[in-house]
């Protein structure tokens, strides 16, 4: 169990991997899993949600690989009330240094008559079942009262005194559907510090959805009334509105000290990094206007405010921007620079690449410098994330021309796939329809485009184009992603990419065991 010798530190428990996925359209390979882990990771996160192990092969091996790598966060599995569900999370995180079984059951009278179709006494019966056999496994066992905030408090009391009593050492408290508003949240904690007998040999943790964009709120007012633990994704990724977003947990806890005196382990200027590398790999563009992370977050247009900021930051910021890992400074890198100089600019943006990865991006970054005038972090960062990416795709672009106009677009295109290169020329309803056409030409795929999207990494009309292209085979959905000058080229990359990911999906099989 993680409890800190600090009455005020706040463990933080990232589930982008499991809960974040969740979001329609947001999954991931395991090597984007394994990733997203160690920068998380790296960023002092306490506790990894990997994944749902019986939800398929491809989660139980994301959480197995994740627990062979991880070394100082803790790795967790999530798993029904049942002895399969707790006996394959075990054998996932079974590699672990630190590992723990999130086993859980609803609760309130709603899912408890609907969902499980059990009566009250069945469930408490399950959550000690539960418990004790996860217990068998290892010493750290979360126990979680699915829709615990619209529970009766009577049972729910009940039950996180019987999950205490077979074991669990962190008890947590979702409000699942995003119902509960701040104080209603608290008080509910409170209550069960109040009533549970038992309730101090345990962390209690909360983990809210933002259905009614209260997560955030519900959480920081969760943690005044005794809460230790925080359930929260990168980006507030999730299903439906999402979940409570990490870096909002964060730096409201660090920025508002002096009304809430908690403490986090997170290096902060990680944020950053953290979140363009979710939303490059799930697909999902943060909105501009997003707190913390969002591309306007640290921007002042306002005349007032312009001149505010240039007499004082604190007119109008509240927190640094470098306090994220945003650099103050725009334009860093042209093409007089030299390696020392972009391997540094690499570290300052928390980048860590082995030899022949770091040449492979210092020539783009040569090639990218020739085309533009002034070449920005974002330019850097997505050109590195582009790299990576494309690192282990079977299907790659070789050479894209693309006729437009007033004339009928042509799109001349050459695939490499498996090391053989392929030539296909073709017309469509547009240069970008064209190019997908011969795609589908050269590799041969009932794969339907459900989205198509593209913005700027930066400002000008040289400015990066990244573009997002989700992918639907046999209710297999993937996103890919693409970065260049040339907007056409950066969307054949994403369209590849989606490709080369359906590769990997076609292979993946569901275990037995999530079939029982």
């Amino acid at each position: 169990m993680l409890r800190s010798s600090d009455p005020n530190r706040v463990i933080i428990f990232d589930t982008t991997l499991r809960d974040g996925e969740q979001s329609p359209g947001a999954s991931m390979n395991i090597e984007e899993k394994i990733r997203i882990a160690h920068v998380l990771e790296a960023m002092g996160v306490d506790v990894i949600e990997a994944g749902f192990p019986v939800a398929s092969k491809g989660d139980f091996d994301a959480v197995r690989e994740i627990a062979k790598t991880i070394t100082t966060s803790v790795v967790c599995g999530l798993s029904r009330a049942t002895k399969g569900d707790i006996e394959l999370v075990a054998e996932a995180i079974k590699p672990a240094a630190r590992g723990r079984i999130h086993t859980f059951i609803s609760t309130s009278p709603l899912h408890m008559k609907h969902k499980l179709q059990m009566e009250p006494e069945d469930v408490l019966k399950k959550v000690v079942e539960s418990v004790s056999y996860a217990r068998r496994f290892t010493d750290d066992v979360e126990w979680s009262c699915e829709d615990g905030s619209r529970s009766e408090h009577d049972f729910l009391c009940r039950c996180v005194e019987a999950a205490i009593g077979a074991g669990a050492r962190t008890i947590n408290i979702p409000d699942t559907v995003g119902y509960a508003v701040p104080e209603e949240f608290a008080a509910l904690i409170r209550m069960l510090f109040d009533r549970v007998p038992n309730i101090d040999q345990a962390v209690i943790s909360v983990h809210c959805h933002n259905d009614l964009g209260l997560a955030v709120a519900n959480s920081l007012a969760a943690v005044s009334a005794g809460a230790r633990q925080v359930e929260c994704t990168i980006n507030g990724l999730g299903e439906r509105a999402g979940n409570a977003a990490l870096e909002e947990i964060v730096m409201g806890l660090r920025t508002r000290h002096d009304r809430m005196p908690f403490t986090t382990g997170i290096k902060t200027e990680s944020i950053m990094r953290a979140s363009r590398l979710v939303s490059a790999i799930t697909g999902f563009v943060v909105q501009p206007n997003k707190a913390i992370v969002g591309r306007n977050a640290f921007a002042h247009e306002s005349g007032i405010h312009q001149d505010g900021m240039l007499k004082h930051a604190g007119t109008y910021e509240i927190m640094r921007p470098e306090s994220v890992g945003l650099t103050a400074s725009k334009l860093v890198l042209g093409k007089h620079s030299g390696r020392h100089a972009f391997r540094t600019k690499l570290e300052e943006l928390n980048y860590e690449l082995g030899d022949n990865a770091f040449e492979d991006v210092f020539v783009r970054f040569k090639e990218l410098a020739d085309r533009k005038k002034e070449v920005f972090d974002e330019d850097i960062i997505a050109l590195v994330d582009d790299e990576i990416v494309r690192a282990h795709d079977r299907i790659k672009l070789v050479d894209l021309e693309v006729e437009c106009g007033t004339r009928a677009p042509r799109a001349k295109l050459t695939l490499s796939i498996d090391g053989e290169q392929r030539h296909c020329e073709g017309t469509g309803d547009g240069p970008v329809d064209s190019a997908f056409r011969c795609i589908k030409t050269l590799f041969e795929t009932t794969a339907r485009l459900q989205l198509y999207q593209v913005h700027a990494v930066t400002g000008g009309t040289d400015a990066q184009a990244e573009v997002t292209v989700r992918l639907e085979e046999n209710g297999r959905t993937v996103n890919g992603q693409g970065a260049d000058t040339d907007t056409l080229v950066a969307s054949v990359k994403a369209y590849l990419n989606a490709l080369n990911k359906l590769l990997v999906k076609r292979e993946k099989v569901a275990p037995s065991a999530a079939l029982a």
